[in-house]
């Protein structure tokens, strides 16, 4: 019960830090990592609305907090509202995927997961923006070439899809790594692990009690 709280909240403070403004490079983040393990690690009970929740606070105060920084940009306009939603439906195929491991699994095994996590959020989010184009890019043509270039040049003026595909990849990886380390190490406390132990060792004596004691003889027929 300890472990299922602690894990949670974890993540949750991890992921927070991480979302300070100007804190790591574009697209170099915790989230991807954070939704695919909150699949894995959380309760049922918190799987399917604490992760969502959690970065739709967070994405509420960056809103504000760059709509102050930056007053010439509506940070509400309909476009920018509709990119984030290409996110949030990203975010849930993460959380399913997420669901399709389990906390035992192996560190490289949740690792690879976590990288595939990214390549689908890279995918799914390009491939929307592609589609949907909210800001209106004259290079978003509804062709393959116009997808194409979504998913490798992106928006002109910016740094290329590609270079943020690689910070995505990278964030995913690592930081997969050292959430998926850090819920495993606190799934059990060292009091659990001693209690165990202790059971195991009382039941290697019992049994070697048991194979060492000689079997009764049968009761010889009465007449």
């Amino acid at each position: 019960m300890k472990s299922k709280i602690l894990v949670p909240v974890i993540f949750i403070a991890v992921f927070a830090l991480s979302r300070i403004p100007e804190l790591m490079p574009q697209n170099f983040s915790v989230v991807y990592a954070f939704v695919f393990c909150a699949g894995v690690f959380f309760p049922r009970t918190l799987v399917w609305w604490l992760p969502l929740a959690t970065i739709f606070a967070t994405d509420i105060g960056l809103n504000f907090y760059y709509q102050h920084k930056y007053p010439g940009e509506d940070v509400w306009s309909a476009a920018n509202l509709a990119n984030l939603a290409f996110n949030y439906a990203a975010y849930l195929v993460l959380l399913v995927l997420g669901r399709t491991f389990k906390p035992k699994d192996s560190l490289v095994k949740l690792v690879s997961g976590g990288l595939l996590g990214a390549i689908l959020f890279y995918l799914i989010t390009n491939t929307a923006s592609w589609l949907f184009n909210p800001f209106n890019n004259p290079e978003y043509t509804k062709t393959i070439a116009g997808w194409i270039i979504a998913l490798t040049k992106g928006t002109g003026g910016y740094p290329t899809t590609l270079e943020f595909f690689r910070n995505t990849l990278l964030s995913g990886g690592i930081f997969t790594a050292l959430l998926a380390a850090a819920a495993k190490y606190t799934a059990e406390s060292p009091a659990d692990k001693k209690a165990g132990q202790r059971e195991n060792e009382a039941g290697s004596e019992a049994g070697s009690e048991a194979k060492g004691k000689p079997e009764a003889e049968p009761e010889e027929a009465s007449a």
